[in-house]
Order: C-alpha cells, then sequence, then structure tokens
C-alpha cells in the first residue's frame, strides 16, 4: 500500500512531503533554538524552509530530467524522511545553502550526457560548487565530480579541462569584491573553518547511532545492487549514474573529516543515497519485502524522535 502511493508522481506526493520536511525543521529548530524570537528569525527560518523544499523539488527535477529513477517520487520522500531522521541536517544555516548550490552543480554535471552546450555546463556546474565552498567550505571536495565528468561525459578536449577552474577563479574574484566592499579587508568573506576532525564523540548518542546505521546499513545494501544495475542502463545514461555514487562517497568523506560534527554535515548525503535507495526498491520484486524496506524506511525517523 505505501509503495503504492508514491510509485507514480502525484501532486498529494509533494504534500506530504512538504509536511515532513515541515516536521522536521521545526523540531530540529525546538531543539537547537539560541536566540530571541523576531520577526528576522522568524524571516530567516521562512527562507532556509524554503531553500529547504527548494532543495528537494530540485533534486525530483535532476532525477526525472535525466531518468536516473523511474517515474515515481520516492527519493523526495526518503530524502524528506532523513531530515527526520538527523532533524539538525538543517540546523547549520551556512550548510543548508551549500548543499542546495551542490544540486544546482549536480543538476549541470548530470546534464552533460546530452553533449549540448558543453562549455557552457561545465562553468555553470564549477560556479555553483564554487559557490557553495564559500558557505561550506569543504563542499570543494565535490569539484572531484566535474574532473570525473569530463573523463566520462567529453572528449577531453583542452579547453573543456580550463573552463571549470576559469569558473572557480571568477568565484573567487566576487567573493573578494563583496568581502572589500561589506568589510573592507579582502579575504574577510573566507574566514571560515577549513580544519579536520575525526572526534565522533557527539555522535554517541542512540539517536545518532540508529539513524547512521539506518543509513550506512540501507545505503551501502542499496549500493551493492546499484552498481550491479550501472551496466543493464542504456549507455547514455551510464555515466550519470557513475557520478551519483561518486557524489554519495565525495559527501561520506565529507562526513568523516567535518571539523564540527553537529549532525549538519549528512545532509550532504541526503539527495544521492535517495537516488541509490530509490534505484534498489525500484528492482524489488517480492511486493512484501518492498513493502517492509519502504516501511522501516518511514518508521524509524519517527521513533528516533522519541529517544
Amino acid at each position: 500500500m505505501i509503495t503504492s502511493i508514491f510509485s507514480k508522481s502525484k501532486s498529494i506526493n509533494f504534500i506530504i512531503v512538504f509536511f515532513i520536511t515541515l516536521l522536521a525543521f521545526i523540531i530540529a529548530r525546538i531543539e537547537s533554538i539560541n536566540e530571541p524570537i523576531t520577526w528576522l528569525f522568524v524571516l530567516k527560518q521562512i527562507v532556509l524552509l524554503f531553500v529547504c523544499y527548494s532543495s528537494i523539488l530540485l533534486l525530483n527535477f535532476i532525477t526525472s530530467k535525466n531518468n536516473l529513477t523511474k517515474r515515481n517520487n520516492y527519493e523526495i520522500l526518503l530524502f524528506s524522511l532523513f531530515l527526520l531522521l538527523i532533524v539538525h541536517a538543517t540546523s547549520h544555516t551556512a550548510i543548508v545553502l551549500s548543499n542546495f548550490f551542490i544540486l544546482l552543480g549536480l543538476r549541470r554535471i548530470v546534464s552533460l550526457r546530452s553533449e549540448k552546450e558543453i562549455k557552457k555546463k561545465l562553468f555553470d556546474a564549477a560556479f555553483w560548487i564554487a559557490i557553495a565552498s564559500v558557505f561550506y567550505f569543504w563542499a570543494i571536495l565535490f569539484f572531484a565530480l566535474i574532473l570525473i565528468a569530463l573523463i566520462l561525459y567529453t572528449d577531453n578536449k583542452l579547453r573543456h579541462w580550463i573552463i571549470p577552474f576559469l569558473a572557480v577563479a571568477t568565484v573567487f574574484v566576487i567573493s573578494i569584491s563583496i568581502s572589500i566592499i561589506v568589510y573592507d579587508r579582502f579575504f574577510e568573506i573566507f574566514n571560515i573553518p577549513l580544519g579536520i576532525s575525526y572526534d565522533f564523540s557527539n555522535y554517541n548518542s542512540v539517536k545518532y547511532m540508529v539513524a547512521i546505521t539506518l543509513l550506512l546499513s540501507f545505503g551501502i545494501w542499496s549500493s551493492i545492487f546499484y552498481l550491479r544495475n550501472i551496466k543493464k542502463k542504456k549507455k547514455d545514461f551510464r555515466a550519470s549514474f557513475k557520478i551519483i555514487i561518486v557524489s554519495a562517497l565525495v559527501a561520506f568523506l565529507i562526513v568523516l573529516q567535518a571539523p564540527e560534527k553537529s549532525g549538519s554535515e549528512f545532509l550532504f548525503m541526503f539527495a544521492p543515497l535517495a537516488i541509490i535507495i530509490t534505484n534498489y526498491i525500484e528492482i524489488i520484486q517480492e511486493r512484501w519485502f518492498k513493502e517492509v524496506f519502504l516501511s522501516l524506511l518511514i518508521i524509524v525517523p519517527f521513533i528516533t524522535l522519541l529517544l
């Protein structure tokens, strides 16, 4: 029954996803609010909620436009459930914005398969990822997706390799200009934590242990079948599926070395994991197993709210 609801793209699915996202967003604010509630604070939260939901709509656009999943809404359901699973994923404003720009960059990268406007798409992808790194420095690791895309998609012309670096340089110049105007200093806008931390003590709680176990176990299990099925995809789409698995690995690397383990760093994993797990759900033949599999993904996030 659950699988039948989201097996086809329907308006009601987006409404359900919106309310799950809203619930996760509100709970995160209740647990971590540390400033007076003013009109400016409320406006800021509304904008952040809009960015979160825009990220979900963007994920849906990426998957449907590039045939990364079938015509269903499992991926946006999973994304919203992941937000509920780790509610603090939306508590870090910079990471929420950074993740949105990463999705914009990912959209341009996977669209390279059409071999149209390659230069523009390479520039756009690098531009968005560079902007994402201004908000959260380690997002720059997603730049590796562009380099891999250059190998998988294009004819490896030298100018195609130069364009992404020009885009990064453009963002660097613009950022310095803004820094001079706003702060009267050249590099004040880059005053962001660059460190690496392997202290995972913040995850030593039942809630985080359950959440991380669910993400890793379901993610790894689905990835095994995801990788096996890439060869069965149409040749033109195989590179796109490879990009998604690499983006999941990059996101996992960011989680491992994040200087501050607040839970927000997991946000980068949600989109690629949602696509990977959706692909696994689509190939499950046994109806009862598909129902159980999806039911666990729905029930566990709500259970963690009680922990």
